[in-house]
């Protein structure tokens, strides 16, 4: 089984005028292509700062990560935003939808600021995008009118625009109602079990009955990383 993501010895610290504060502490993480994996822990534990260094968003203090055998540790602002934009498909807890474009142009933006796919089938895409996510019928609307549940299938469309093997998630049911959570969680166990690979962080443990592995982290320091994903059918027999 290929490793996808390494993170190795990865450190983050912080400073303020008096003192550093460590926030994650000598992190080593093998992520498989075709993973699922959960990172659960509170609020504070260290959780969303390692996907951010994941996805190269921050950067580590000390350490090494290896994304599809590209070290993304220390490359430059410039350099990361194309990568990411290429490699990696992002899903917020806000959302992050842009208020001014409607759905169907919130998921070509990152088509054109990318360039992989031909300008010519963007629009297509983005529209079966929406229709995997059951978002076609709201493609001209604004995401003002949409409702959070509605707004992150959106935000998991324009995730998937430049078909990135990668998908990461940071607490994309944490604005959510149980019942959207649950539908939120089995799209991400779809668009895996159709091959991509995905990282989801959250506090809510019921997103273990999703994913094929589950690491917890408290204080920085992971506590448990169980040496193989599930298979498919394990994972079916847990959700």
């Amino acid at each position: 089984m290929r490793k996808i993501i390494t993170s190795t010895g990865v450190s983050k610290n912080y400073h303020n005028q008096e003192q550093q504060f460590s926030v994650l502490n000598d992190i080593d993480l093998n992520i498989y292509q075709g993973d699922f994996v959960s990172i659960i822990g509170k609020s504070g534990s260290g959780k969303s700062t390692l996907l951010n260094i994941l996805s190269g968003i921050d950067q580590p203090t000390n350490g090494q990560v290896l994304v599809n055998c590209t070290d993304i540790s220390h490359m430059s602002a410039n350099k990361l935003d194309v990568w990411r934009g290429k490699n990696i498909g992002l899903v917020f807890q806000f959302f992050q939808l842009i208020p001014t474009l409607t759905v169907l142009e919130n998921i070509i933006l990152p088509m054109d600021f990318c360039k992989v796919i031909p300008a010519t089938k963007r629009r297509v895409r983005a529209e079966e995008l929406l229709a995997k996510v059951g978002m076609v019928d709201k493609a001209n609307k604004f995401p003002s009118i949409l409702s959070g549940g509605e707004k992150q299938r959106v935000a998991i469309a324009r995730a998937l625009a430049n078909d990135p093997d990668i998908i990461l998630a940071d607490e994309p049911t944490g604005n959510l109602d149980s019942a959207t959570a649950k539908t939120i969680f089995k799209l991400f166990s779809q668009l895996n079990e159709q091959g991509k690979t995905v990282v989801l962080v959250s506090h809510d443990p019921d997103c273990q009955k999703y994913s094929s592995r589950t690491i917890h982290i408290v204080d920085g320091e992971i506590k448990n990383s169980p040496s193989r994903p599930l298979s498919t059918e394990e994972v079916r027999q847990h959700a």
